[in-house]
């Protein structure tokens, strides 16, 4: 790599002679070899054991590297039931399904003025427009833009709006790659344009929706946080990650069933919010092979028994403080944390945590990308879902398929780099 990137990837044993399972094709990768203290040596794992965990982090006067190293070992050797994981997983997502209905499709029109839940919204994004676009004269003019919702329940937040670009062309029935957008915090679909354009150029099918209570699903610039509120004093909805991780299964019936998609070639991606969407919906759905989540994977037990909760509730503060008045706190404190993840996405700093869900992706191809001094996804937080992921990529003969890297100097912001990382993995596994 010519740039400068802290790549996170195992030193690796003598390849296997047996081929790989994974669903794309395994390229072998160049790695750069990492810093000793993210260095691991492979583990057998045992048998499945799952429910429940708590991370456990040692002390830094006795964080030695050959500590550090057996204790993530061991914590690796926990293996994860894929399998058993997404059907635990699914039946959560159902739990509070409102009038869930047969999919269908209506048409809908562009948005011409998109809402953004922030009082000063950004215009332009450098690291949106770095990703890399083919030379084509007047692109935009030769982009076909279709505009529909697809209904998944008999409620408000049951129409998910959703935006697809791709290239006009006559009498071309072959099959295409596609590629999943999903947004930050406040955003919406409207805002991932540069990224669809680009992506459409190249070959793509790209593919934007609006989040539950984002952009036309929401009415007011504080939809998203009435939504997170309302959870947590009710407690019918998954406003936070879960609903809309629905909503992207419900998505990729639909790609699956497009003339024009290729149903073994469709990746997911997303910065942030959108981050942790695409994670989640890949560990929940195996038809999402190849998967980029930006400054989204994180460990959110980790951060309460770390004392790291506070940049990542900070994001949302507002549903915390009504929780801290509830529960009659002083200050929001890590029991605080604690019972507003298990009331408003259930499982989330448990059972479905990324120690679990980031290894249920494998053996398709997982490239995480994160900020080194993001505080919203600590890097340390990253330690036991990468050490079990790595076991279940080796455990599958498909240890190139995986891949963690984050950027020096940065925090919880989505870079050109990052852009450019995205973009040459999904090249590398879905343009075939």
């Amino acid at each position: 790599m010519t740039h400068s990137l802290l790549v996170l990837v195992p030193q690796r044993p003598l390849p296997h002679p047996t081929t790989s399972s994974c669903h794309s094709p395994c390229t072998t990768l160049t790695h750069a070899r990492p810093p000793l203290a993210h260095t691991w040596q492979h583990q057998v794992p045992s048998g499945p054991n799952i429910f429940p965990y708590k991370y456990r982090s040692l002390p830094e006067s006795t964080r030695s590297r050959s500590n550090t190293d057996t204790e993530m070992a061991q914590m690796a050797k926990e293996a994860v039931d894929a399998q058993k994981l997404r059907s635990e997983f699914l039946k959560v997502l159902r739990s509070r399904r409102v009038g869930e209905v047969r999919l269908s499709v209506e048409p809908a029109k562009p948005v011409t003025n998109p809402l953004f839940q922030e009082a000063n919204p950004p215009r332009f994004s450098e690291a949106m427009s770095a990703c890399p676009k083919a030379n084509i004269t007047n692109l935009k003019n030769k982009l076909q833009e279709e505009n529909l919702y697809l209904i998944t329940e008999a409620v408000e937040q049951g129409r998910v709006p959703v935006l697809i670009l791709s290239m006009k062309e006559e009498n071309n029935t072959q099959k295409k790659p596609a590629v999943v957008f999903l947004h930050s915090t406040n955003k919406n679909k409207e805002w991932l344009r540069p990224l669809l354009e680009a992506y459409a150029s190249r070959g793509y099918v790209a593919i934007a929706i609006d989040s539950r209570y984002h952009g036309e699903r929401a009415s007011s610039i504080t939809t998203y946080r009435d939504a997170l509120i309302s959870a947590w004093k009710k407690g019918n909805t998954m406003p936070f990650l879960f609903d809309t991780v629905w909503d992207l299964i419900k998505l990729a019936d639909y790609l699956t069933q497009r003339e024009d998609v290729d149903p073994a070639r469709l990746g997911i991606t997303g910065e942030s919010l959108g981050g942790m969407h695409a994670w989640l919906a890949a560990a929940a759905d195996t038809r999402y092979a190849v998967v980029v989540p930006i400054i989204g994977v994180q460990g959110f037990r980790w951060a309460i028994d770390n004392d790291k909760w506070q940049a990542r509730v900070d994001s949302i503060k507002p549903v915390f403080e009504e929780a801290r008045i509830d529960l009659n706190k002083s200050v929001i404190d890590k029991e605080v944390v604690e019972k507003v993840w298990d009331r408003i996405a259930p499982g989330l700093a448990s059972q479905f945590d990324s120690p679990y869900t980031v290894p249920a992706i494998a053996p398709r191809p997982l490239l995480i990308i994160n900020g080194a001094e993001d505080p919203r996804c600590p890097l340390a937080g990253l330690d036991v879902p990468k050490a079990r992921a790595l076991e279940a990529y080796e455990d599958s003969h498909s240890i190139d398929n995986f891949k963690l890297i984050a950027e020096p100097g940065i925090g919880h912001q989505m870079t050109a780099l990052m852009v450019k990382e995205a973009s040459n993995w999904f090249d590398k596994f879905l343009m075939r």
